[in-house]
């Protein structure tokens, strides 16, 4: 009987771990925090959970083991992956475990889509479903979501979309996808991979395994992107720019086969939504898994993820947003092209990213609140531009951008940066509640009633 070592036992691994039993291994499961969730857990799968093994303990447990499953949590550089490369054994993620299950499904394999990149995931995956669910099949969005694939292989699905962070992509053997679609490539994740390069070279093991008839699809605009795209022994797409295969002329977008809808008919139209739906369009219309009027269905319905450029409700002629989701510079700077005459509210744990690159669109900004720990280095790179001012407080933050918000202006949470300084236990979607608690409570209170936040302020913002 194989043996197995699954370190790390919070969602994933605990999927991982059942998985592997039911496929006859034997398994030991470790964790560098073990909680009493995560003890429970082990318990539950008939184990016991080794709790913060030391270097000289992981070396031997590595001894008895036929492979080693690490979480996405364990960096590049954690002991335990050390101690397999030295030992010689597979370090193996839940992608290929899921993949190499899934191909000896009686009947044969589903088919699998797949969206990587720094910022856009989330979306686009969900975007991606949604046209494949309008197509009239069973879509799975699995991954770097609340199901990891492995867990998702007993289900009715029909087609499987896989959101792949660097984490899941590290390791891969395996994994492929008939159509799948890199979206961008910015500096994120330097506590995880050992430099720029290592994650660069994480997100291009999506195209690794690709066979002649699988569709890569890469971000016009993005010079990483397109240099693996190159490399790449499949069929090539592009999206973006004027000059790729999906694209927006005028107001329509369009692809290879001509038109497949218009900012007009889509649910939102920010500039991010539209790189979004390009892309999404691409993976299911290149895959065959949705025609053109799917996915102009499940544009013009799509109901946009929770914290991201969410908008929480307007007053006085003063909309506010709640982006908190965007935890790097990237993510948040592809909110503020989005909007004019923004007050920003920025800020929280800086992930060791350069955040006075946000001054950039400087032009966009007409005042600045910092938050958290990078509130004062996001407001110094905003000084000589606009007013600046820094918070103790989500509460303050709000009253000090109602105080410097003016008639037509947007204000924006787009953190730039993780929340664990603020919301050590809730992270970013913990942050983005308080902001829109608060927000609400003030525009109910100053109005009398209830914020606006139907669909005609969504579609004021095109």
């Amino acid at each position: 009987m194989k043996r197995a070592l699954v370190y790390g036992l919070a969602i994933t691994g605990e999927a991982v771990a059942a998985g592997l039993l039911a496929h006859g291994y034997d398994i030991v499961v470790a964790d560098d925090q073990p909680t009493p969730v995560r003890v429970a857990v082990a318990d539950r799968l008939g184990t016991e959970l080794i709790g913060a093994p030391e270097i000289d303990e992981i070396a031997r447990l590595m001894e008895s083991c036929d492979l080693v499953c690490p979480a996405p949590g364990v960096p590049e550089n954690h002991d335990v992956i050390r101690a397999a490369v030295a030992g010689g054994v597979p370090v193996v993620t839940e992608l290929d475990l899921a993949y190499e299950w899934e191909a000896d499904r009686p009947g044969g394999p589903r088919p699998m889509l797949a969206v990587t990149g720094t910022d856009g995931k989330t979306t686009t995956t969900m975007l991606v479903a949604a046209m494949v669910r309008a197509g009239g099949r069973r879509a799975a969005e699995v991954g770097n979501t609340d199901v990891p694939l492995v867990a998702a292989l007993d289900t009715d699905a029909e087609v499987f979309v896989v959101e792949c962070s660097s984490f899941r992509l590290n390791w891969l053997r395996s994994f492929r996808a008939e159509s799948s679609v890199w979206l961008n490539l910015a500096p994120d994740h330097q506590n995880w991979h050992s430099s720029m390069a290592a994650y660069e070279s994480s997100k291009s093991r999506l195209w690794s395994h690709l066979r002649s008839t699988d569709t890569a699809i890469g971000n016009i605009d993005d010079e990483v992107v397109m240099r693996n795209l190159a490399r790449v022994h499949a069929r090539r797409r592009t999206f973006g720019g004027a000059d790729a295969d999906y694209r927006l002329e005028g107001d329509a977008l369009v692809g290879p086969a001509g038109e497949i809808t218009t900012t007009a008919q889509m649910a939102r139209a920010l500039p991010h939504d539209v790189a979004n739906a390009l892309a999404a369009a691409a993976v299911v219309l290149e895959a065959g898994l949705a025609d053109t009027a799917a996915v102009r269905q499940a544009l013009a319905s799509f109901d946009h993820p929770p914290h991201r450029i969410e908008l929480v409700g307007e007053a006085g002629d003063v909309r506010w947003y709640n982006d908190s989701k965007a935890t790097t510079p990237h993510a948040a700077l592809t909110a503020i092209r989005g909007f004019d005459h923004i007050v920003l509210l920025a800020g929280g744990r800086n992930k060791g990213l350069d955040l006075a690159s946000l001054a950039t669109e400087h032009e966009r900004v007409v005042g600045v609140i910092g938050l958290g720990e990078a509130g004062t280095e996001i407001a110094e790179s905003f000084a000589p531009y606009c007013p600046v001012r820094v918070a103790s407080s989500m509460p303050q933050a709000v009253e000090l951008a109602a105080a410097m918000a003016e008639p037509g202006d947007v204000v924006l949470l787009s953190p730039a940066c993780a929340s664990f300084d603020w919301y050590p236990d809730g992270g970013y979607p913990a942050r983005g509640e308080e902001f829109k608690h608060l927000v609400r409570e003030r525009l109910q209170a100053s109005s009398g009633s209830s914020p606006r936040t139907d669909d005609a302020a969504e579609r004021s913002d095109r």
